[in-house]
C-alpha cells in the first residue's frame, strides 16, 4: 500500500542514517540487558562522526536526570552559555530491540495480529514498555556524549501498517527534529494494522522508508558480526562478502569475493525468536535502498571499521583491510 507523504524540504542534507543491530547493543540472550561497553563505545563513535571538530573538546552531558546506580553528573548549566554553536552532521539513528521486546511479542503473538484477543493486547502493551525503555537507554547514552537525541516512537508518531506494509508514515516530525537540530532515535515498535489489528513494525523496514524519503547520502548498519556472510558465520569457513551490488529489479550478486557460481544462494539462519526477519530482512531493506543510489554499509559496531563506515569515508575508496559488506546499486 502506498503512503501519502508530502514532498521532503530539509534545511540541509541528511548525511547519514544508522541502524543500531539490537545484537549489538543488548546481550540479546540475556532478558532485556543491555550491552553497556558496545553502547558506550558506539555513542562515542557517533559523537566523533556526527559532530565535526567537536570530537576533541569537553563532552557537555544532556541527561541530567538521577538514575540509580549511577554516579551523579556534574552539571555545569554555565558551560552551555559558552559553547560554541557545534557544525551537525545530520544523523538519524534507529535501534532494533534485542533482548527488548522479541520476548513478549513472540510470546503473545503482537507480530501476528488480533488486538480483540486479551493475551495479544496485553503482548503489545508489554512489548512496547519493554522497547520505549531500551529507547530512553539510547537516547541517554547519546546524551551523555553530548549528543542532542530526542526519543520518537513510531507508534505515539502515527506510524500504522495495512497487513504488515507502512501504510501511514508521516515523517515531518523526523524532519521537524532535524531542521531544529535534533538527532532523532527511533526504534522497532508494536504498531496499528489496518487488516490485522497490531503487528511488529521492525527497524530495517523503518529505516528502508526513512531512507527513500530522507535520501540521506549513506545507511550504516551496525550489527554483531562483520557483515554479510555466504553461510551462517559461526560455521566453519563461513566467507565475508565485502561487496555486493544490486540490479534495476532488486535482485544482487557477489562483486567480492568472486565465487565460481555466480548466482550462489547467500544462507542465513534467522533465530526462531526473532519476530522481525533477521539478517533476511536486512538484506532485502539494504538491497532496496541501494537501488536508490545510496550506499549501505553493514559492519560490526564498536570496532575501528564501524568508525571509518560512520565518518563516510569509504564513499571514496574502500580499504583493502577494512572488514564489512558494502552494498552497491548498479545501473
Amino acid at each position: 500500500m502506498e503512503t501519502k507523504q508530502t514532498d521532503i524540504k530539509l534545511k540541509s542534507p541528511v548525511r547519514c542514517i544508522v541502524k543500531l543491530g539490537g545484537a549489538a547493543i543488548t546481550c540479546k540472550n540475556d532478558f532485556e540487558k543491555i550491552n553497556e561497553s558496545n553502547l558506550f563505545k558506539v555513542s562515542s563513535q557517533l559523537r566523533e562522526t556526527m559532530m565535526s571538530g567537536s570530537s576533541s573538546g569537553p563532552v557537555l552531558e544532556m541527561d541530567w536526570s538521577k538514575r540509580p546506580g549511577i554516579s551523579e553528573t556534574s552539571i555545569t548549566v554555565d558551560a552551555f552559555k559558552d559553547q560554541e554553536v557545534l557544525d551537525y552532521n545530520s544523523f538519524v539513528v534507529i535501534h532494533g530491540a534485542g533482548s527488548f521486546g522479541h520476548f513478549q511479542a513472540s510470546k503473545s503473538g503482537v507480530h501476528k495480529g488480533g488486538l480483540n484477543k486479551p493475551l495479544v493486547k496485553a503482548g503489545f502493551v508489554a512489548t512496547r514498555i519493554s522497547v520505549t525503555s531500551l529507547n530512553l537507554e539510547i537516547v541517554r547514552a547519546l546524551a551523555r556524549e553530548g549528543i542532542p537525541s530526542v526519543a520518537l516512537s513510531p507508534f505515539s508518531c502515527g506510524w500504522s501498517t495495512h497487513d504488515r506494509n507502512i501504510a501511514s508514515a508521516d515523517v515531518s516530525t523526523v524532519v521537524n527534529a532535524l531542521d531544529c537540530g535534533f538527532v532523532p532515535v527511533l526504534h522497532g515498535d508494536a504498531v496499528l494494522d489496518e487488516s490485522l489489528g497490531c503487528t511488529i513494525l521492525s527497524g530495517d523496514v523503518i529505516i528502508s522508508h526513512l531512507a527513500s524519503h530522507l535520501k540521506p547520502q549513506f545507511v550504516v548498519f551496525l550489527t554483531d558480526v562483520f557483515g554479510v556472510y555466504d553461510r551462517p558465520p559461526s560455521e566453519p569457513n563461513a566467507v565475508l562478502l565485502r561487496e555486493i551490488a544490486v540490479r534495476d529489479d532488486g535482485s544482487w550478486f557477489v562483486v567480492k569475493p568472486t565465487f565460481e557460481d555466480i548466482d550462489k544462494q547467500v544462507e542465513i539462519s534467522v533465530a526462531s525468536h526473532d519476530t522481525t526477519g533477521g539478517m533476511v530482512t536486512k538484506i532485502s531493506e539494504a538491497a532496496m535502498i541501494a537501488k536508490l543510489g545510496i550506499d549501505v554499509y553493514i559492519v560490526k559496531a564498536a570496532t575501528e571499521h564501524s568508525l571509518i563506515a560512520l565518518s563516510g569515508k569509504l564513499r571514496d575508496e574502500i580499504p583493502e583491510d577494512w572488514l564489512g559488506t558494502v552494498i552497491r546499486y548498479v545501473p
